[in-house]
Parts: structure tokens; sequence; C-alpha cells
């Protein structure tokens, strides 16, 4: 394996910047910086056991939920629409606008919530890939489902994993946001994709995972299929980005081996997370899939994001502070040595701790 640290020694030893062709922007690399003490704020660890069943959970079955709707008593995968959706598909078409600085427009859209299992007690982590699989069907039916509906230009899978990252109930759980136009982050990727395919006649990430495979410092786990890697403009300090090794815009055109292989690999990269500080590891979990507003895209190339905020053990995080909320991102883990901690961990999870 080739270590991209030792072969730019005289760079990568030293601040630099590093550039995010999916984003356009930059990023600042203190890797002098990690050996500084920490005085800062220190977080308290989620309660790590937790009931196969919770009665006041209003995600598991037979239980009722926030607003007085009721969970069915399910036994596998669960979708229904979010009983405090952020998008209403009846919002009124409305727009606002005074002297071009002052400008509104209505939205419309749906917010759905998929329930990845029935017991309250399990993670993407601690489930069977067979298991993962139906979560991953059942992404690629919802993306096709609320993109077929005429008013819809986006749909956004993602998941918030942990109380620090805001979930407000463990139970395993993701959203689907579906709206009519899309949103920042994905426009500027979809913007970069389509611009490097007029530019080099090729698809950007398919010729970024053929980088990282020759590579190899910063792949944390792959299959045949997909690839796992701590991105070379990593912002936060473990974030991976998951790219299918054959082109593919979203998960409804992936056939049976590549949804096999995308299970599998996420029971893998959740499982070396949470064996990282030995905790249930918080993260923001995200699909960047092809726009469902009937244009071609034939540049974009499927894949996620996993954004986990921990940096140097389970209780102490990342902040994006000062200068990175003033000027742009800034890390002192390298990728490299990020994706070498990561590699190393073990398949089987930890085991859990009585509190």
């Amino acid at each position: 394996m080739v270590d991209a640290a030792s072969q730019n020694s005289d760079l990568f030893k030293h601040p630099h910047r590093r550039y995010n062709p999916l984003s356009g922007e930059w990023i600042l690399v203190s890797p002098h910086r990690t050996q500084r003490p920490w005085q800062g704020q220190v977080e308290k660890t989620a309660q790590e056991h937790q009931p196969n069943y919770d009665p006041t959970c209003y995600l598991c079955p037979g239980n009722a939920r926030a607003g007085g709707n009721q969970t069915p008593k399910y036994e596998s995968v669960y979708i229904f629409d979010n009983d405090y959706p952020a998008l209403l598909p009846d919002t009124p078409e409305a727009t606002f606008e005074e002297d071009g600085l002052l400008v509104a427009r209505s939205e419309r859209g749906l917010a759905k919530v998929i329930c990845f299992s029935p017991r309250h007690d399990l993670t993407l982590a601690r489930m069977e890939p067979a298991d993962i699989r139906k979560v991953v069907d059942a992404w690629a039916e919802q993306y096709q489902e609320l993109g077929s509906l005429p008013y819809i230009g986006h749909v956004q899978i993602f998941e918030n994993r942990g109380a620090m990252m805001g979930a407000s109930n463990p139970h395993p759980h993701g959203q689907i946001w579906a709206e009519e136009l899309v949103p920042n982050e994905p426009s500027k990727e979809q913007a970069a994709q389509a611009r490097y395919q007029t530019e080099h006649g090729s698809c950007l990430l398919c010729d970024y995972t053929k980088l990282e495979i020759k590579d190899g410092s910063r792949i944390v786990v792959e299959n045949d299929e997909w690839l796992a890697v701590v991105p070379f403009w990593a912002v936060w300090p473990f974030e991976t980005l998951v790219v299918s090794k054959r082109h593919a815009g979203a998960i409804s055109d992936l056939d049976d081996a590549q949804k096999d292989g995308l299970a599998a690999l996420l029971k893998q990269l959740t499982t070396r997370y949470d064996n990282l500080f030995e905790v249930s590891f918080p993260y923001s979990m995200g699909f960047h899939q092809a726009p469902t507003d009937g244009k071609e895209y034939p540049h974009h190339h499927l894949h996620a994001h996993f954004f986990p905020p921990l940096l140097r053990s389970a209780t102490i995080r990342k902040f994006m502070v000062g200068y990175e909320l003033l000027g742009n991102a800034q890390r002192d883990i390298t990728a490299e040595s990020s994706a070498e901690r990561l590699r190393s961990l073990a398949d089987e999870h930890y085991t859990l701790r009585e509190q």
C-alpha cells in the first residue's frame, strides 16, 4: 500500500491547503497541531445499553407517536410521514423580492421517517447485512416514488445518529426530505461534476475512485462494488466518502450485487466507527443522488458522506468556530492518518460496557 503522506512529507508534515473538487472549496490542514493540549468542552457519553423495546419510544412497534398517531407493530423497515415535517406538499406558491436583496420563494415538499428495524437497541453497526439490505431497498423505492412526483426535483436521504448530532431518539432511523429545488450542497457538487465532465470527458468520482484505489493510503474499507475513504479534502476528523465503484446516478440504479455490497460496506464502516472509541459513534450521513427534475444527469455519480464530530475521544468533539466560520475549514489530523486508524480496527463490534 502506497503511503501518500511519506511520498509528500515536505508538504504534508507542514501547514498546507487541500482542494475539494466536489465543492470547489479549500481546507487548511495543520498537522503540527495534533499534540496541542485540550482544555475545551468535554461531552458526556450517551447511554450504551438500550432495551430491545422501549414503551416510551414513539418509533417502537405499537407505541403512540407525538401528535397522536400510532406506530403499527411492524416487523422490518417502516416508513411514515414525519409528524412535524420541515416541508409541506400543499404550500401555496408565492415569491417576495425587494431591491434584489430581500428574496424569498415558497418551497413545496415532503418529509418522511424511515425506521431501519423494529428493535430499539440496534444501529447500522449492530444490524446484519441482510437487514441493512432491506433498508437499501427502501431507500431506492422512496427515491423513485418521491422523485416521480411532478413537483419534486430532489430527494435527500440522510441519518442523524446520536444525541450529539441532534437525534432526539436512539431508535435506528433516518429521514427522507423531498423538495422542489436542489439544495445548496448537492447543487455545488452537481455543478462541479458537470464542469469536470465537460473539461475532461469523464466522470469526476470515477476518476477519483481510481486514484484512491491506486494510492490506498486513505481507504478505510472496500469490496468489489464500493469504496469508503477518508477523502483527501476531508474536513471532519474521521469524515468518510462512500463511492460506488461502478458508475450509477442513484440507489435505484443499483443491481443486486451493488445493493448487497453497499449493505456490507455500511456494516463494516459503522462498526469501525464504533470501535474507534468504543462508543456508539455519532454522525450525520447522507446520499447525494441525481436530481429528479426530469433532466439528464449522466455526470452524476452516486455517493454518500459521513460527517462524524468526534475528535480525540468519545467525549471530545470537533467544533466549527472562529477561522472556520470566517475563513475556511481547517483540520489538524490528516486524511491519511485518520484512514489508517479506522482501517486498522476490527470488523467485529466491540462488547458493550455495563453502565
